[in-house]
């Protein structure tokens, strides 16, 4: 079996990362690996394809920085050029960013069936666009590969019955890869903190970096939780360009703007941190799984599952955020729990479940 894998940002290199080892391991497959370049710079991608140990992406497609129906239309464009070449039998795409939605529909319109891996997560925010691009990557999709109960039960509601895959979480397969390689003490010293005494901060989604005024409550809330103790926040290059048009004034006590982080070192610190802020899907996964409490700066999450390990909804409202922050940081970290099937194999199941639909 050739199947096309294509990843464009973070989260896809460690989705794409266990699946592709797996395939690499058994008999039969011979895996292409597409880079977008939707994350173009060397911290946003190729730290990260390094962390992993993927190799060297058979194809590079390089779209250009821009606007998601910019890098979208590019997408359809140089993929379809690659379908052409390649021949695949399926496309694999993983998440639901911009890169999976347009190889979805570029692979749907060359005749190359579609494999879905998160299939089923739901926000039912349609401001997001995350949200539209999962659900029509699922429309597209010949195999659906769940990672949860509920994520069946949404595609049954939706009428998408066939070839539906409960399989587990890979980003949890990538997390228990990369635990061992993590240098837990060294980063701790590197930034100055202390096992259980800081918070760390992740937002990048546009219902909250985009609008000046949201942005501006939430930094104010992190100053206020940073007077108790240090917040370490990795700022993601589209927050660092909304951050230059605040005035954020000095009364923000130890809150610790930086560089974003690799992953092996982003895990050191999620792994030993008193909370973690975050808009992020998959860190709201891997913050239940290590035991730190989260606290996703959201209304909604398409992951409801880490509601009932941990993850705490709390919304935009700076006195909720910082009164949270501080009762987490005052009850400790918490026990480490994982869903059913979060067990370090999903890979190994989303492999078995191509071959025999190959065979």
């Amino acid at each position: 079996m050739k199947p096309l894998l294509v990843f464009g940002t973070r989260p896809n290199f460690m989705k794409v990362a266990p699946i592709y080892r797996a395939m690499a391991m058994r008999d039969g497959f011979d895996p292409v690996l597409v880079h977008t370049g939707q994350h173009f710079d060397e911290v946003m991608s190729g730290a990260f394809i390094d962390a992993l140990q993927l190799p060297t992406p058979d194809i590079a497609l390089e779209v250009r920085p821009g606007t998601q129906a910019q890098q979208a239309g590019e997408i359809l464009q140089r993929l379809e050029r690659v379908l052409e070449d390649e021949r695949p039998d399926i496309t694999v795409v993983v998440g639901d960013v911009t890169s999976t939605v347009a190889a979805a529909l570029a692979s749907s319109m060359a005749g190359v069936r579609v494999a879905h891996v998160e299939a089923g997560l739901r926000s039912r925010d349609w401001t997001m666009p995350e949200e539209r691009n999962r659900v029509l990557t699922d429309r597209l999709s010949t195999l659906l590969f769940t990672h949860s109960p509920e994520a069946e039960h949404n595609l049954a509601a939706e009428g998408i019955l066939d070839g539906v895959h409960f399989v587990g979480n890979v980003m949890i397969d990538s997390l228990d890869w990369i635990l061992p390689h993590v240098k837990t003490t060294g980063t701790l010293v590197k930034h100055g903190v202390a096992p259980g005494r800081f918070a760390l901060v992740t937002l990048h989604r546009p219902g909250n970096v985009d609008e000046h005024q949201t942005l501006e409550r939430l930094v104010q809330a992190l100053g206020a939780v940073s007077r108790e103790l240090p917040v370490l926040f990795p700022v993601h290059p589209r927050t660092r360009a909304a951050l230059g048009d605040l005035c954020l004034g000095a009364d923000l006590g130890d809150l610790r703007l930086m560089a974003p982080l690799g992953y092996t070192e982003f895990i050191a610190l999620l792994s030993q941190a008193a909370v973690v802020l975050t808009d992020s899907g998959g860190i709201q996964e891997e913050a239940v799984v290590l035991g730190t409490p989260c606290l996703t700066l959201r209304d909604n999450t398409e992951r409801p599952v880490t509601l009932e390990l941990g993850n705490e909804l709390v919304g935009r409202d700076p006195e909720r955020i910082v009164a949270a922050a501080l009762r987490d940081v005052r009850g400790g970290r918490r026990e480490q729990r994982r869903p059913d099937l979060w067990d370090g194999h999903a890979a190994e199941r989303i492999v078995d479940t191509l071959a025999a639909w190959g065979g």
